[in-house]
């Protein structure tokens, strides 16, 4: 079953999908595995896994923070890609990476779909590079059977909203607001009619990430889009209570 396959059959059956994003050996890889554990218990549907990247020019400060501290300790790509493996194994949720594209450069794009695919990941997020320069990245990922997810941002008119449709595959990431992950976002009309433009540019299923970090968020959302994206507030959640208070914080989104 391919992503968006995944994405349909569970909409069946829930209103809103919760997408958790966590940073890759932040604190530690342990620590990881209990948190995806107590994301799949608490019903997360799919989990977005960061490689740690020492410019992550969307994110803000919070996960700025975590990808420090993870490539401190000395994270590795492979370290990121041995814990896809054994998560994607373990749990039957899809899991994605989310990364720079200096990583994939650097590693070779070729080689990092094939090893992501190895893992068994089901789709990648690169958040600075534009379809429209990702040429051999779109091919690879077709490639390999991964699903490139490609943001839709408030910026974007549109004809760049019918292309961007065009290039990607599995969902498409709605950026809520302009600037980085982190801040609250104040969900208005603009945000509406904003993921009016992006269900006009595409049938395939969209996601609202960017400061969502309370069930009114959820609320607002439901019958707008079919995944809600929750990043920075589970770190904040996790630093401040540790896993019993992220427990209780997923425990609000059943």
């Amino acid at each position: 079953m391919n992503l968006t396959e995944y994405i349909k059959e569970k909409r069946i059956k829930k209103d809103l999908l919760f997408m958790a994003h966590l940073v890759c050996g932040f604190p530690d890889f342990q620590t990881n595995k209990e948190i995806i554990q107590i994301m799949v218990e608490m019903g997360v549907d799919i989990i977005e896994l960061q490689i740690p990247f020492s410019e992550p020019i969307a994110d803000g400060p919070t996960i700025l923070k975590a990808n420090q501290l993870s490539l401190m300790g000395g994270t590795k790509v492979k370290d990121c890609l041995d814990l896809m493996k054994e998560v994607s194994t373990q749990y039957s949720i899809p899991f994605l990476f989310m990364t720079y594209y200096n990583i994939l450069f650097c590693r070779g794009i070729d080689i990092f779909c094939q090893e992501t695919k190895k893992a068994g990941g089901k789709g990648l997020i690169i958040p600075d590079l534009p379809h429209e320069e990702g040429e051999d990245y779109l091919k690879s990922c077709q490639a390999n059977g991964l699903s490139p997810i490609l943001l839709m941002t408030v910026n974007s008119p549109p004809e760049r909203l019918r292309k961007i449709a065009e290039a990607g595959n599995g969902f498409f990431y709605c950026v809520a607001r302009r600037g980085v992950t982190g801040r609250k976002t104040q969900f208005s009309e603009e945000t509406i009619t904003f993921l009016k433009r992006c269900r006009q540019a595409t049938e395939l299923p969209l996601a609202v990430g960017l400061g969502i970090s309370r069930r009114e968020d959820f609320a607002f959302l439901q019958g707008k889009v079919d995944i809600a994206v929750i990043g920075s507030a589970i770190l904040r959640v996790f630093e401040k209570g540790g896993l019993s208070a992220l427990r209780n914080f997923l425990k609000e989104f059943q």
